[in-house]
């Protein structure tokens, strides 16, 4: 059994080549071999958003708070608020973020295929978060 105490991860600021806006990332876990799980609470501000990527082996979010915004590649913008749960199959192009008016935060849950989580692609353009 391990337990991870609250505060024991230091929080960080999204990485300007994956964000735009103001984000926070707090990382949660990340299992140990063989497991492949990791997970990450996200904080966006009003606007905030991640670039377009792909995750090997699908992810799952948890909306935690606020009201945000979540796109798959040749879809439509979808709103999305707190108690939704949205699931991005493997391999699909998407974004997600804060709607432009309200703060989101969200859990992030993604396994590792090959030692990566996550392939980043270009950032999301004003006209694709806007729909």
């Amino acid at each position: 059994m391990k337990i991870i105490r609250s505060g024991s991860n230091a929080s960080m600021k999204g990485p300007e080549d994956w964000f735009t806006g103001t984000v926070r990332v707090d990382m949660l876990f990340q299992a140990e071999e063989p497991g492949r799980t990791g997970g990450s609470h996200v904080t966006f501000e009003p606007g905030a958003r991640i670039a377009w990527h792909t995750h090997p082996a699908g992810q799952t979010l948890i909306i935690t708070f606020g009201r945000g915004r979540v796109q798959r590649e040749g879809g439509p913008v979808e709103e999305v608020s707190q108690g939704d749960v949205v699931w991005f199959p493997a391999g699909d192009k998407h974004w997600h973020g804060a709607a432009a008016e309200t703060a989101m935060s969200h859990i992030a849950i993604q396994q590792s295929i090959d030692g990566s989580p996550v392939t980043w692609l270009e950032k999301v353009a004003d006209a694709d978060y806007n729909g």
